[in-house]
């Protein structure tokens, strides 16, 4: 596991405190891992998820920071997203 998988673990624990989002979001990292955010439990874990949520280190700790708005991300191509449209739409708004 990378230090950027284990920060952002850190990170989205502190951000989401548990909060349930009514699915199983994964974020990839390429060349670095996955994180997955089910039931409030957030994993450095690779497993099938409703949401993926695809982008690279830079732009993941951009998001994370609060320096990157999550839907502008995803409109100008920074990141992408496969399955479940609407679950992503609360993550965003968690990050927010």
């Amino acid at each position: 596991m990378s230090d950027t998988v284990d920060a952002a673990v850190e990170a989205l624990s502190a951000r989401l405190g548990g909060q349930d989002l009514g699915g199983s979001v994964k974020f990839v990292i390429p060349d670095e891992g996955a994180v997955r955010i089910d039931e409030g439990a957030i994993t450095a874990d690779d497993a099938d998820a409703d949401c993926t949520v695809t982008a690279d280190s830079a732009t993941f700790q951009e998001l994370l920071a609060g320096e990157l708005d999550p839907t502008a991300a995803f409109m100008s191509g920074r990141l992408s997203i496969e399955g479940d449209m609407g679950l992503a739409m609360r993550l965003a708004s968690a990050l927010a």
